[in-house]
């Protein structure tokens, strides 16, 4: 699990003034859901924003309120079209010994063997789905291509997860392949070669 930790204050005002002073104090207003009845909260925005560029969308963070813990992803946030600032933020609770199914994000790393012969490397899937206890959720999964030769594949069924980590998504679903490029650069090169020659030869049939 993550170490990112966000202190939190109980909100009772609620409404659109309340929640523009609170940003005018650089505070940002959310909740947290999931698990129980909603809490509603204000956080730092400095301190959310600092956290939030850590992790991912499958990284469990726990947000403090009152001396009390929550564990949670941070489900969504809106933000100001024209600063980019946070305006709200909605986090969904877990429990920590209870099974849960979330989506983790895939890491690309590796310059492909296949790429530098000429081929073309295509990466069509960016997370999958899998099921574990939040103890062993991983925040990514790395995925080294740096050994895929032209015209071979990386599948889901290839991925190294951890211990007590199940996989939903389909083990079938293409992570990356690199596509060999090369023979069909020969094979445009060898129609550009053949059309001077027909056209050579067509004339001379109108001569004749």
């Amino acid at each position: 699990m993550s170490n990112v930790v966000f202190s939190a204050r109980p909100r009772t005002d609620f409404g659109s003034t309340k929640s523009a002073n609170l940003r005018k104090q650089g505070r940002v207003p959310g909740v947290i859901y999931g698990k129980g009845e909603t809490i509603h909260i204000d956080l730092d925005q400095k301190e959310l924003s600092g956290g939030l560029r850590t992790i991912s969308e499958s990284t469990i963070v726990r947000v403090t309120v009152d001396g009390a813990a929550h564990d949670a992803f941070v489900k969504s946030t809106q933000r100001n079209i024209q600063d980019g600032n946070i305006l709200h933020v909605d986090f969904y609770e877990i429990e920590m010994g209870k099974l849960l199914r979330a989506r983790v994000s895939l890491h690309i790393s590796g310059n492909p063997i296949g790429v530098r012969e000429g081929g073309v490397l295509e990466t069509p899937l960016h997370d999958i789905e899998v099921e574990c206890f939040p103890k062993d959720l991983p925040a990514r999964v790395n995925v080294d291509i740096s050994a895929l030769g032209a015209n071979q594949s990386i599948h889901v069924r290839d991925l190294a997860l951890g211990e007590g980590v199940k996989l939903i998504s389909a083990e079938d679903q293409v992570v990356a392949l690199v596509k060999f490029a090369k023979s069909e650069a020969a094979s445009t090169a060898e129609t550009a070669d053949a059309a001077p020659a027909a056209a050579k030869d067509a004339k001379a049939g109108e001569k004749s």
